[in-house]
């Protein structure tokens, strides 16, 4: 075979498996044919199998795994938010592929803390409800979340077992929303988000720090801090919006 016609099935085999990869017939995680079932199907060497799999290792599109075979890339766990959107942190994991976790590390209700304007605001003149908690993404963590919810607003979450449930996720499911404000930065993690991310002091971390109100009433305040590869805030617009 010459040099150009094995360049020609190079590129048929690495269209074929890129076509069942994207269009989603092999799903992340999918283990694609092993190399010798390849050369049957394509009627070529294994090195010309080996070279379309290279290829597609180096793109990110598989993974290969020795004595395993070769399995369909799990894509990061990366939200891309719009920006007027609140995201639903399990749904949004487990739609790329990755088994979602949550973990609560705190619940009590307690009484704002002085000084804390978003604290102050969401106790309504009584007391907040705080949660700390962990995202996970395939047993690491994903997002350190703080949560402060109005008790006036929500008194079912007093009751609630937040320790398999999300609260975002239990508040988008059964308590309306009429306005939302998000505050982002970026920050360095300190020793404590460090320590529960599992990362080293001063890993770059976006913060999103957002309260929700339900007429003039607040709902929530939470702050969440994500490593910084596994979110982007994308905003939509055409000419003339506004």
């Amino acid at each position: 075979m010459s040099s150009n016609g094995a360049m020609s099935l190079n590129q048929r085999i690495r269209r074929d498996i890129e076509g069942n990869i994207r269009s989603g017939a092999w799903p992340p995680g999918y283990r694609i044919p092993f190399e010798h079932e390849l050369m049957v199907e394509y009627g070529c060497s294994r090195m010309t199998v080996n070279k379309v799999l290279t290829m597609l290792a180096d793109a990110g599109m598989i993974e290969r795994r020795r004595r395993a075979g070769s399995f369909v890339t799990r894509p990061h766990p990366h939200i891309e938010q719009v920006a007027l959107d609140i995201p639903d942190i399990p749904i949004e994991v487990a739609a790329r592929g990755h088994r979602y976790q949550f973990q609560l590390l705190r619940k009590r209700q307690r009484k704002p803390k002085r000084g804390s304007a978003q604290e102050i605001e969401v106790a309504e003149g009584g007391t907040v409800l705080a949660l700390q908690s962990l995202h996970m993404a395939d047993g690491r963590p994903f997002a350190l979340e703080e949560r402060l919810i109005n008790p006036v607003v929500a008194p079912q979450a007093l009751e609630m077992d937040f320790s398999s449930t999300a609260p975002g996720s239990w508040l988008l499911q059964h308590v309306s929303w009429t306005r939302a404000e998000h505050r982002i930065s970026a920050i360095g993690a300190d020793a404590a988000q460090a320590q529960l991310l599992q990362v080293e002091v001063n890993t770059p971390c976006l913060v999103i720090q957002r309260q929700t109100w339900r007429g003039e009433q607040p709902v929530t305040y939470v702050t969440q801090v994500f490593l910084g590869e596994s979110y982007d805030l994308v905003a939509r617009f055409s000419p003339g919006s506004r």
